[in-house]
Formats: structure tokens, sequence, C-alpha cells
């Protein structure tokens, strides 16, 4: 039999796609895409173009019906709203490795989430203690988050020599606080709660469990009753990202279609040789659509949205977030030394000791258990790396800081990232050579 047959058939367009569909799925790209767009933010808000560049993301757009106006700038559609897909693809990962991957095992993910919470709650103590009740001082959820894709993107650098403890680890830590991130958001940041229509929310969330209960699969229902939440959340002055995050946490894990029923559907098909007398017949057709539904069933729908959507958030939506929100015109600006300072220390001092005792503290208390290659100067040396803040950070400071502190703001979050990127993987460098090893 013609092998050939056993593949999809081959259309032109494969040629072109096929190479960028590879090219999507190395995530590395994604931190260096990210860093690409920080350098053009920064380069054109202090270019002769800054004026129309930065007032391009101050345009305000939206909808109204009678009395009632859904209205953001450009800037705050790509946070609020857009950003809700990062949040959302952030707990399918999450959810994912708890069900699905390393992290099912109770004490493996315990290292994790205790990493997570003292590279959470040490970075916030220190710029609180640096910054006092000076100007500000509501901000130290900014300190708090790491950035997934520029982690990774440090970590692809080194390849092979990174073992693969290390790089679960990192990213288990950076998606833990980056749910954590957004719980604070959403609780310490947000607006007067209005309990009414945080009902109609909680109705919401209630009706997207129900349907999957009664076997509804259907992404486009989902994504428009998740559509109903984001607004009910926003008007109940919670930050409506945290729909992303609990649609994330509530989507299925398992496949529908076993793989044992595959085979069993898909061997109607393949039973007959080619050019059987039932090809065309109503009973052809209906194993045909029957195996097309199995196929697709066959994953789960955390995989499905994730192959779908980690594309477009890696590639549109962080990209377009940097864009929006890394420019700094440096010549109009004016700097709070004493702000700066503050996040600059949380971020490259704070996190790595906060990452480190906590996790030395869960394995020595047998709350968790740490992997025989993950070493503690491999975990100091991750530490470092989670000092990167960037995306989490800027999102959560145009929330936390008014105008005239936010350049300050971010300038403390890029400086940092930059000297946490540097540190994190010269350590890693030197801990990795390969002549160590062979020592």
């Amino acid at each position: 039999m013609n092998s050939s047959l056993s593949q999809l058939p081959r259309e032109p367009a494969d040629w072109l796609t096929k190479p960028f569909i590879r090219f999507l799925r190395i995530e590395a790209m994604a931190g260096i895409v990210l860093l690409l767009c920080t350098l053009l933010a920064l380069t054109l808000a202090n270019s002769p173009w800054s004026a129309p560049f930065l007032a391009f993301w101050e345009i305000h757009a939206g909808i109204s019906f009678g009395d009632v106006e859904l209205s953001r700038s450009v800037k705050h559609w790509i946070n609020d709203g857009l950003m809700t897909l990062f949040f959302f693809v952030i707990a399918l990962e999450l959810k994912r490795e708890l069900v699905l991957g390393e992290l099912r095992d109770p004490r493996v993910a315990a290292l994790p989430i205790a990493a997570a919470i003292g590279g959470m709650t040490v970075p916030a103590g220190l710029f609180s203690l640096i910054v006092g009740n000076g100007p500000g001082a509501s901000g130290w959820g900014t300190v708090m988050s790491t950035d997934t894709a520029l982690v990774i993107g440090c970590l692809a650098v080194l390849g092979a020599r990174i073992p693969a403890s290390l790089r679960l680890f990192l990213l288990s830590l950076a998606i833990f606080d980056d749910v954590g991130a957004i719980l604070v958001v959403a609780v310490g940041y947000g607006a007067t709660l209005n309990w009414g229509v945080l009902c109609i929310a909680g109705l919401g969330f209630a009706a997207v469990a129900i349907i999957a209960r009664l076997g509804i699969r259907s992404i486009p229902v989902y994504f428009a009753m998740g559509g109903g939440i984001w607004l009910a959340l926003d008007a109940s002055g919670l930050h409506a990202t945290l729909a992303g995050v609990l649609l994330g946490l509530m989507t299925p894990a398992r496949s529908w279609v076993s793989t044992i029923r595959l085979h069993a559907i898909l061997g109607r098909v393949t039973a007959l040789p080619p050019g059987g007398q039932r090809k065309g017949t109503t009973a052809a057709r209906n194993d045909l659509q029957r195996a097309g539904v199995a196929t697709r069933e066959a994953l789960s729908p955390i995989e499905r949205l994730e192959f779908t959507l980690h594309p477009l958030v890696a590639f549109t939506i962080l990209p377009l977030f940097a864009l929006a929100n890394a420019g700094i015109p440096m010549a109009a600006a004016t700097f709070d030394p004493t702000l700066t300072t503050a996040i600059i220390v949380a971020f490259v001092v704070g996190k790595p000791v906060g990452v480190l005792l906590f996790s030395f503290l869960a394995v020595t208390s047998r709350l968790a258990i740490r992997l025989d290659d993950l070493s503690w100067p491999l975990v100091a040396a991750g530490g470092l790396l989670t000092g990167i803040g960037f995306t989490m950070a800027l999102f959560i400071a145009e929330l936390a800081f008014g105008a005239a502190l936010l350049n300050s703001v971010k300038l403390g979050v890029l400086g940092a990232s930059a000297l946490a990127a540097i540190l994190g993987f010269l350590m890693l460098a030197w801990l990795t050579v390969p002549k160590r090893h062979a020592a």
C-alpha cells in the first residue's frame, strides 16, 4: 500500500504554513519577539514620532447602547480585553500540568508553589520596606510576578545544558505566580464591588459548568458565554481578566473520546479496501463524519485550546502589550529614584531570596520533593531569572500607579528585568559548563 495515502493531502500553502507553525512552536521565539517589541516601543517613544506613537494608544474606542457605553483607550482594550486570553492560556497550562503533567504528584507540585509564594511575598515586603508611606506605596503588587516567555527564552539559549527539571520548576513557578498576581489584581486593585452584577457573573460560571456536564462541546458557545462573564466582571468592580483565569481552570482536561473508541471508529472507515462498494453511501458518509468528530475529540479541550491560542497570545497579544506599555519618553519624563530603586531591589534581590528560602523550607519540612538533578545552586540561578517581571509587572503598574509615577515604575521594571536576566543567565551558564560535569 502506498504510504503517502496515510498522510493528509498536501496543498501549495503547506510549504508556507508548516515551517511557520514549526516556528511558532518554539517557545523561545515568543521571548525574542517580546524583547524586540519592547526595544521598538522605547525607540519610538524617544524618536521624532514620539507624540503620535504615544497618542495612538490613548485613542478611545467602544460601543454604546442608549445610556450604556463600553469605551476604553486602545491601550486599555489590550490590557483589559486581549490580556484576558493571556491569562486564560496561563490557566490552561497550569491545569494541564496539574492534571496530566509532572505536577500530578502533590509533593512535586508543592515545590514551585512554595517558591512562587516566596517569590511574591518577599519582593512585596522589600518594596514596602523601601518605599514606606511614600508615593506609590500601594503598588507593592507590581513586584510579585515573573515573565514566563522571557524566562523560557533565557533557558532556550543554553539549550540541552539546562536540565528538564529546572525548566519544569521555572515554568510552573511562573504560572503559579502569574495566577497569584492576577488574583491580587482582582481583589487589591479593583473598584468597589457591585454584588448584584457579581452574582450575574457567578451565574455565568455556573451555566458554563452545567452545559459542560450536559455534553455541549462547541468552543464558540463557550467563548460567547465567556464574553458575557467578562462584561459582568468588568461591571462588578473585579478586574475582568479574572474571567480568563477561572474559565481556564474550569476547562476539561480529559478527552471525550478514548483511544480505544477512536480506533474502533476509525476501523469502520478503514474496514473496506479502496474502491469498495460502500463508497459514497449514507453509511459511509456517516462513518466519515463520526471519524472526523472522534479525531477532534480525542484531544482534550485544554490541548486543543492551547494549540490554537498559544501562538496568538505569544506572537500577537504579548507583542501588542509591549508596544502599548513599554514606551518611556526619557527626555520629557521625571523619575522618582526611591520608587525605581525599590522595584529593582525587589525583583533582583527579593525574588531569588524568596524563591530559594521558601523552596528550602518546603523541602526540609518534607512538604515538597526536590528532584535529584535540580540542585540548590540551580534553584538559586533560576530564582535570579524570576526577577524578570516585565509583562505582569507593567500590567499591574498600569492599575496601581498614577501617571506621575508610571514612568519611574516602568524604568524600574525594565532595568530590573534586564539585570535579572543577565545575572541569572551568567550563573546558569557557569553552573552548566560541560567540563564541570565531566570533572
